[in-house]
């Protein structure tokens, strides 16, 4: 695998999710890390897809304006339960009735990207139908003891302790790790990024 030498120009993740991190460090792509200032606050009345992209696209923004010539990959991801939006919890008992909600059910984990490169600008979203396994409060409370929750939109994480949570999934496993990498591919190449780049084959 090529590693380090994919793009003959800077490459910035606009994200301190070191999941977003070991999966694109995974595809051997030599990039640098540079967290958004940007408040993640959600607006009344806003579809949550509509809401996912449009805060990766102000992490992009707020990343890019710094950096006019690489590229600038934002994300942000969030959790649905039938109409309720799950971030990330404010406290340990906000995680704890988190996953008391979902456990036993469906929910839907979408993740907005955005992506900035020279002047060209693609963003779009993807989504993940997760099912949880039926938890007692006592498994609840045994889960958040692992330490996983407090930085993680639904309070849980997919690739730990979490996988023993889920049930079954409905689209992209990546996307509820927190990147969904086909979407992310298809956006690079609207920006003038084609496949074979994203991998370093230069034949």
């Amino acid at each position: 695998m090529s590693s380090g030498n994919n793009f003959p120009f800077e490459v910035i993740l606009a994200s301190a999710s070191p999941r977003r991190e070991s999966l694109l460090r995974d595809l051997g792509w030599d990039f640098r890390i540079v967290p958004p200032n940007v408040e993640e606050s959600l607006l009344d009345g806003v579809p949550p897809s509509e809401q996912a992209v449009r805060l990766a696209s102000e992490k992009a923004d707020s990343v890019c304006a710094g950096f006019p010539d690489a590229l600038v990959i934002a994300a942000d991801t969030i959790v649905v339960l039938e109409k309720e939006i799950l971030g990330k919890p404010r406290d340990p008992d906000d995680a704890i009735r988190m996953l008391s909600l979902l456990a036993g059910k469906t929910h839907s984990v979408i993740t907005g990207i955005a992506v900035r490169f020279k002047g060209r600008s693609a963003s779009g979203s993807e989504m993940t139908r997760v099912t949880f396994r039926d938890l007692s409060d006592h498994e609840v409370r045994a889960y958040y003891s692992g330490g996983e929750s407090m930085d993680k939109a639904g309070a849980y994480a997919i690739q730990g302790w979490g996988s023993l949570l889920v049930s079954s999934i409905e689209g992209c496993y990546f996307n509820v790790v927190g990147l969904p990498l086909y979407r992310l591919s298809r956006l690079l190449e609207e920006t003038g990024i084609d496949l074979k780049r994203q991998w370093g084959v230069r034949t």
